[in-house]
């Protein structure tokens, strides 16, 4: 695979699949960060979520004692993000495929 943003691969980041992500929401309480625009995450987002724009995630100061779950619209923005708070000491993970391939319940408008 063919990094085009280096600084963000050199960590290797764990994923999840959407499908692991509904079965977490079911039996867990977990920390998930939507790390899309605010318009993104308006027009639809997962109940559990906590909107959290990739542009302020350097901002982020929430528990390094649980493992913080982070979504985007593709997965792309949200490996990102996990890569600038693994750095910082977070436990993280990205849903692979984000919002396009998640298949649960949706609030928001569409």
């Amino acid at each position: 695979m063919i990094c085009l943003f280096k600084k963000w691969c050199q960590s290797k980041v764990k994923s999840i699949s959407t499908a692991d992500l509904e079965d977490l929401l079911k039996d867990q309480n977990i920390t998930l960060l939507d790390v899309r625009t605010s318009q993104e995450y308006q027009r639809g987002h997962i109940k559990e979520a906590r909107p959290f724009p990739l542009s302020q995630i350097d901002s982020y100061q929430g528990s390094k004692d649980k493992t913080v779950y982070l979504i985007c619209q593709s997965g792309l923005r949200s490996k990102r993000a996990a890569g600038i708070l693994a750095k910082k000491g977070y436990d993280v993970v990205n849903v692979r495929g984000g919002m396009s391939v998640y298949s649960g319940k949706i609030i928001g408008g569409k």
